[in-house]
């Protein structure tokens, strides 16, 4: 009980010498509040448990008979109880904000998806209709082919960036040949553009849960960018493998690092993602534990339960 305020001991203690001296709904209101305060104050349920059980021995150690001592114990139940009841609620209310969380982060996924076939299906077709119209009109004015030339290379750049655009969005690759290409096709791209060497290694025998794969998806997408922009890094290294009833992901690069502590305390800031990061994995069930040493890299180490 070393992260147990003593004055929360000692109202707990007093509280349920009260209730047990005949003190009622007024004492069992009492555990309720000091269990909200608990939860308020950082206390865990284990940390309340053993506040309780300390509070119990003390409490037996003046019952003179059994059966007092078992008239306590049936009695110190219900106060405990009811202590309990406020952590239970707020879990039933994690619950639901996660639940809420998954739902919003499929029905986003579902959007961006809709989005991104758009951009990549339909502007495609009326690019093709508009080329094609452009090659009727220079056939009607030889004159003007030079001119029609110049538009065309501003369509194809046009037709480069939807595509950048669509894949941003959702990219097919995920939903049609799974994480593993999705992945090394984002890593190409990466490494394209910012110089930096990515390399990915993962299994392409299996698919996931296609919510998984997403999640596993836009974190590694996040991390990269983070490496690109901050990481000053020459090297990067994904690897997704698979281990009992659970998927992890590692993403390492060979940059700068970062102090931890400083980054995810910074008030207002976005702390390099972590915080979205963290939001998309939980709502999963996942977890992303991060080391980092200043002049020594940093690791973000992913993992979401899957089942067997």
């Amino acid at each position: 009980m070393t992260g147990t305020p003593a004055s929360l001991q000692a109202e707990y203690r007093a509280a349920l010498a009260d209730h047990l001296a005949g003190a009622g709904e007024a004492a069992l209101q009492r555990a309720y509040e000091l269990g909200r305060r608990a939860i308020s104050q950082g206390v865990g349920v284990l940390d309340l448990a053993g506040l309780h059980h300390q509070a119990l021995i003390a409490v037996l150690q003046r019952a003179t008979t059994p059966a007092e001592q078992a008239r306590a114990l049936a009695q110190a139940e219900a106060f405990f109880a009811e202590s309990l009841s406020p952590f239970d609620m707020a879990s039933r209310a994690f619950q639901d904000a996660v639940t809420a969380l998954r739902r919003v982060n499929d029905t986003c996924e579902e959007e961006a998806k809709r989005i991104a076939h758009a951009l990549h299906d339909e502007a495609g077709q009326l690019l093709a209709s508009v080329y094609l119209a452009l090659e009727e009109i220079s056939r009607d004015l030889p004159a003007a082919r030079g001119r029609l030339q110049e538009v065309r290379k501003l369509l194809d750049g046009i037709e480069d960036e939807l595509r950048r655009l669509s894949h941003e969005l959702r990219p097919t690759i995920l939903d049609d040949l799974g994480l593993a290409p999705a992945l090394e096709f984002l890593a190409e791209g990466v490494s394209a553009r910012s110089g930096i060497a990515v390399t990915v290694e993962a299994p392409k025998d299996r698919r996931l849960p296609p919510a998984i794969e997403t999640a596993l998806y836009r974190t590694v997408k996040e991390a990269l960018t983070n490496v690109t922009r901050h990481a000053q890094a020459s090297r990067v290294r994904v690897e997704v493998g698979r281990r009992t009833r659970a998927v992890f992901c590692s993403v390492r690069d060979d940059g700068k690092g970062f102090d931890i502590a400083e980054v995810l305390s910074r008030k207002g800031a976005r702390g390099f993602g972590l915080a979205g990061i963290g939001e998309r994995l939980r709502a999963l069930g996942g977890t992303l534990d991060i080391n980092s040493v200043p002049g020594k890299g940093t690791e973000l180490v992913i993992t979401i339960p899957v089942e067997s």
